[in-house]
């Protein structure tokens, strides 16, 4: 008889809420701590961001506003998923904004808290265990949050599941929701759809690496990829918010040489870092496409005071995502590429002696002096003090002639330990079939 084909997998995506070095500050960081002067100062601008949410949220809703999503890109590995998006309040009629709009639309959006969103992946929806449990992808190895969920049989109609009450998940008092899905996927890019109520349906790209992927890439964007050419501060903000994304510059040769890389490594990650806020996650998504960089998660900042810690610097929330990184994916090792401008030196020199052996090698776009403001000018950032090679370039393509070397050397190398595991386990898989034989009843030879 024809073998049976296999049945698709039925069952809903289990995922939980996660919490991530961000959730748990150190004592240092805590507004607790800090002097009075600073307590008091902190807790007046939260109240101000407390104020405006409550009198933002008021207007959209006498408005006629509802709620909608905004989804990020999610990024994982075969076994887990990290998902991502926030419910914002937005004009009947209006879908998403994230390609063509000028940052000033996105940095003020009104959040939309406590929304139920459905929520799926390749069309299986996923559901929420119960409330409390958390975990992230290197320590998330058991669920049980959802024993009884693991027990239901098979659901047989999952467009039904998908919208029903079972499958809803309420982002929190911000409007954010950041899960972690257990599933078993292939590599490659998979689609996540939010839907809420009154709107249509909203997708987003899930990026699975491959298990054992020996090589990501960590990127910095404000002036590492995409050009800022402003003098300080204020006119940086002024470009960020007022220019069509378009119309926005990359740094010249770096997509090439960010190609490159992505050649050398077939299926390695990408993951952009910025000091920007999750609102304009779709301006800068834009420029990385237009300008033909390879797709990956975008990790930004919430500019919303976080109950113990505040609003995080620049640095610290570079530090804080990268240590995230360096958690989901504990046998990962990174390239780190950045600039001059905004101490990427000092934080990856931090990181390299945080996590010895993890970090390949730093790459450092070197700023004109017509692109530094005076403070950079005045207090230039000291070269990083570690043990792995550093490269300095002021463009993609100084950049790409001096690390190509290495870059290549560390390709040929990967290439030669992955024939050898793969040898190795061919070896023993053939020696696994001979003692088995060997133990079989008549398998030996006949004279």
């Amino acid at each position: 008889m024809p073998n049976k084909p296999n049945k698709p997998n039925k069952q809903p995506i289990l995922a939980q809420r996660t919490r991530t070095t961000i959730d748990r500050p150190s004592v240092r960081e805590q507004t607790d701590r800090k002097p009075p002067l600073i307590q008091l100062t902190r807790r007046a601008i939260t109240g101000i961001f407390g104020c405006w949410y409550a009198a933002s949220t008021r207007a959209a809703r006498k408005a006629g506003w509802h709620p909608r999503v905004e989804p990020y890109v999610g990024y994982g590995t075969e076994k887990f998923s990290r998902v991502i998006c926030r419910t914002v309040y937005g004009a009947p009629g209006h879908g998403i904004r994230r390609t063509v709009s000028r940052g000033i639309r996105n940095i003020f959006m009104v959040p939309a808290p406590k929304v139920p969103v459905h929520i799926s992946i390749d069309g299986i929806p996923v559901l929420a265990g119960k409330a409390g449990k958390v975990g992230d992808l290197s320590q998330f190895e058991s669920f049980e949050s959802f024993e009884s969920l693991e027990n239901l049989e098979s659901f047989e109609n999952l467009d039904a599941l998908a919208v029903s009450e079972v499958s809803e998940i309420n982002t929190d008092a911000q409007g954010y929701m950041d899960l972690l899905a257990k599933r078993d996927m292939t590599p490659g890019v998979h689609t996540i759809t939010y839907a809420v109520k009154n709107r249509a349906p909203v997708t987003s790209p899930l990026f699975i690496s491959p298990d054992g992927s020996p090589v990501g890439i960590i990127s910095d964007v404000d002036d590492t990829i995409m050009v800022s050419q402003v003098p300080n501060v204020a006119q940086a903000a002024m470009k960020f918010l007022f220019t069509n994304p378009y119309k926005r510059s990359s740094v010249p040769g770096m997509s090439v040489f960010y190609n490159k890389i992505s050649d050398l490594f077939p299926g390695a990650p990408f993951f952009y870092l910025s000091t920007s806020p999750w609102n304009v996650e779709g301006t800068i998504r834009e420029v990385i496409r237009a300008h033909g960089f390879p797709q990956g998660p975008i990790l930004l900042r919430d500019i919303d005071p976080r109950p113990k810690t505040f609003i995080p610097s620049g640095v610290q929330h570079k530090l804080e995502f990268v240590q995230q990184l360096m958690s989901d994916f504990p046998k990962m090792r990174f390239i780190l590429l950045g600039d001059d401008g905004q101490q990427d030196p000092t934080t990856y020199a931090r990181i390299t002696r945080l996590y010895p052996g993890r970090i390949l090698a730093i790459g450092i776009r070197q700023l004109t002096s017509d692109e530094k403001h005076l403070q950079q000018i005045l207090a230039p950032t000291s070269a990083p003090d570690v043990d792995v090679p550093v490269f300095y370039g002021q463009s993609g393509v100084s950049l790409m002639s001096t690390m190509l070397p290495l870059l290549e050397k560390l390709a040929r190398d990967e290439r030669a330990a992955e024939f050898q595991r793969e040898l190795q386990a061919g070896l023993a898989h053939m020696a696994e079939r001979v003692d088995a034989a060997d133990g079989v009843p008549g398998s030996a030879g006949v004279s």
